[in-house]
């Protein structure tokens, strides 16, 4: 299957939101808890820090190692949505083209944030 550009652009974009959405967004804080161990540190300042371990061993440290990383998890949305996008594409379209459209308001977000400091 030949890709456009636009088709690949689109596609880039909704692999990096979804792995974005998976890895590190609060929303979906719940789906990586039973993938990692929480512990709590002292700083040396005092305050309480908390780190997040991936479970040792089995399924679900295989899936908290690759939560914890963020090009890993993105190899694997690839093959996802790559993958949909070929086989199943009446389902996938819409995923993608929403994800996508979330990637650009994500990138949008992080530059004015990062004018708002400047």
């Amino acid at each position: 299957m030949q890709l456009t550009f636009i088709e690949l652009f689109a596609l880039g974009l909704a692999i990096f939101r979804l792995t974005h959405l998976l890895v590190f967004d609060k929303i979906t804080e719940f789906l990586r808890a039973p993938f990692f161990d929480e512990y709590v540190e002292v700083e040396e300042n005092g305050e309480e820090a908390i780190y997040l371990s991936p479970k040792k061993g089995g399924l679900k440290g295989f899936i908290g190692e690759l939560l914890s990383c963020y090009w890993c998890t993105g190899i694997w949305v690839s093959g996802f949505l790559y993958g949909g996008y070929c086989f199943f594409p009446l389902y996938f379209i819409p995923l993608i083209t929403i994800l996508a459209v979330a990637g650009i308001a994500a990138i949008l977000e992080a530059a004015v944030q990062s004018w708002k400091t400047d």
